[in-house]
């Protein structure tokens, strides 16, 4: 197997672990907060399609750090802001409920955003 290859087939992990920690993440605020049992709310639901074409769009994928420590905030301020109240939530809950995305999530962190060439 090529390097480069292997190199891709990472880097599409850590897309893919990210959509599904932002899912847990906005599943387990609209459970606390709004009450749905089953499903997410109209809200939220809408947020986690904005945050996942977010994660898809990013210019970054190939080395991706968390939206966080990102240099370009591509979030509209109000959707930014609503997902930091979901992270202010779920992110202390997920060492609880879900401790390998919450450490995993949290070496991520520990990335550089790289710089942007043009």
């Amino acid at each position: 197997m090529d390097k480069g290859w292997t190199i891709i087939i990472k880097e599409n992990r850590r897309i893919r672990r990210e959509k599904k920690t932002i899912g847990i993440m906005i599943k387990m605020s609209c459970l606390a907060h709004h009450h749905e049992k089953e499903n997410l709310c109209d809200d939220c639901k809408e947020l986690l399609d904005y945050a996942l074409v977010r994660v898809d769009r990013c210019q970054f994928s190939e080395k991706k750090p968390t939206c966080a420590n990102c240099s370009i905030h591509c979030y509209k301020p109000d959707k930014r802001e609503k997902i930091r109240e979901v992270m202010r939530y779920a992110g202390p809950r997920m060492l609880k409920n879900h401790p390998i995305l919450a450490i995993l999530h949290l070496f991520d962190r520990t990335r550089k955003t790289p710089q942007i060439s043009g």
